[in-house]
């Protein structure tokens, strides 16, 4: 019982300590942006990094989540008649929890863990301390401008997962199991609200999980011990912690937006 007592008590000490570290990161972070505003093509480059090589992940799995949907939803539909309301439904999932979530997981997957082992190395290889004595701040030059572009790009991926799942819907619920074109469309938009389901849904939120995803990514990297079992398990903390807490604050998010 006490041995009990006294692992949960150093548990809770160590994960205390990591979040006071985290959110002292978060804060010179946050410093640092003023410096990157002078210098916005660090920013940009890691965008592709971040951003344009996720594409292929993103819109995959985008595709098949969409012709799943509509797949359960048409085979839930009709038995109620109500197969023309499928637009509706497979835009609504999208829109509101699985673009946004499901893009910010596979964004911690792809991108994140990218982004701590690539911090991590660096820090490996005394990059980061080279650059401290040359004067150059690793978080306006390091830090900073993949922070940035992670938060830039998590609402364009989410967006392009919801475009694209909906198309993968539209294909399975009209090409494959004969719903009418014109009924899933115009359900879908007589429905879906511009600023309660799309910006609420994939803007706000994906703005959010971008903004976790990436403070957990360079932190665990800035954090990281220098070694390859250190990166190693500051790849594996990165891709479980975000996971974990881009589930926890959709919740939160959901139940602010629906007044619960």
């Amino acid at each position: 019982m006490i041995d009990g007592l006294r692992r949960l008590g150093r548990s809770t000490l160590f994960w205390l300590n990591r979040l006071g570290r985290a959110t002292l990161f978060l804060l010179r972070l946050l410093s640092a942006l003023p410096t990157l505003a002078k210098r916005p093509s660090l920013a940009i480059r890691q965008l592709y990094s971040v951003g344009v090589l996720s594409l292929p992940i993103i819109a995959m799995s985008g595709l098949f989540v969409g012709m799943v949907l509509g797949l359960q939803g048409y085979a839930n539909l009709v038995d109620f008649g109500a197969t023309s309301s499928l637009g509706r439904v497979v835009a609504l999932s999208l829109a509101r929890e699985l673009g946004p979530v499901l893009a910010a997981l596979l964004y911690a997957a792809r991108a994140g863990s990218a982004l701590t082992a690539e911090i991590g190395l660096m820090k490996t290889t005394e990059q980061l301390s080279a650059m401290q004595m040359m004067a150059v701040d690793p978080f306006a030059r390091v830090y900073a401008p993949r922070f940035v572009a992670g938060i830039i790009a998590m609402p364009l991926l989410a967006g392009i997962f919801t475009a694209v799942g909906i198309l993968g819907g539209y294909f399975v619920a009209v090409q494959q199991l004969g719903v009418d074109s014109g009924a899933f469309w115009s359900q879908m938009q007589s429905t879906v609200k511009l600023f309660d389901d799309v910006i609420n849904g994939v803007v706000i939120k994906s703005v959010v999980f971008g903004w976790v995803a990436n403070w957990i990514a360079v932190f665990e990297g800035y954090d990281a011990i220098p070694t390859s079992e250190g990166i190693s398990l500051a790849t594996t903390r990165t891709v479980v912690n975000t996971s974990l807490v881009v589930l926890a604050v959709d919740f939160v998010l959901t139940a602010l937006f629906f007044g619960v």
